[in-house]
């Protein structure tokens, strides 16, 4: 564990899973449009969703797979880790007051390169809205252990006159 209480790469395994749960409110899409900049009527407008084949109102894709982002950063690998791509499938619709889970799934480690690859999916009961495939890079004990040695080297070596002797 890195001090952020995330995982470092060396910590990872495949087959290592965590979940992380939000419910979508009607305040996180109106705020998502705002943000986005994505005012798409089928997000805003009921009368006009209820004209569209889902009968209603949808949440943003994209803001149903940030629950991917918040797995991601919260759990698993968890603080430090930085995204470096993201595939994805949306497969059905998510609604205001749906309870989106995400979870992230350990499916390859490349210690060398600090990268993780990680199945994605979120569902809404049990019914599966998006699915993809995550690169991560994660935090390494090892390259801190490095850097630290590094740095107590550099600390460490004699200055004469304002040069390192």
């Amino acid at each position: 564990m890195n001090e952020m209480n995330g995982h470092d790469i060396e910590d990872l395994r495949p087959g290592m899973q965590a979940t992380f749960s939000k419910t979508l409110t009607e305040a996180d899409i109106v705020l998502f449009a705002g943000v986005s900049g994505d005012n798409n009527a089928v997000h805003v407008n009921e009368e006009f969703a209820a004209t569209t084949p889902f009968g209603g109102r949808i949440a943003h894709g994209f803001l149903t797979a940030s629950v991917i982002s918040a797995a991601v950063a919260n759990r698993l690998p968890g603080p430090g880790t930085v995204y470096l791509s993201q595939q994805m499938k949306f497969l059905a619709p998510v609604r205001p007051g749906d309870t989106v889970h995400a979870t992230v799934t350990v499916t390859a480690v490349d210690e060398a390169r600090a990268r993780a690859t990680l199945t994605t999916v979120c569902r809404v009961r049990e019914t599966v809205v998006i699915e993809g495939e995550a690169l991560v890079m994660t935090t390494s004990r090892l390259r801190r252990e490095r850097a630290a040695a590094q740095a107590a080297q550099v600390s460490t070596t004699p200055v004469v006159a304002g040069v390192a002797a």
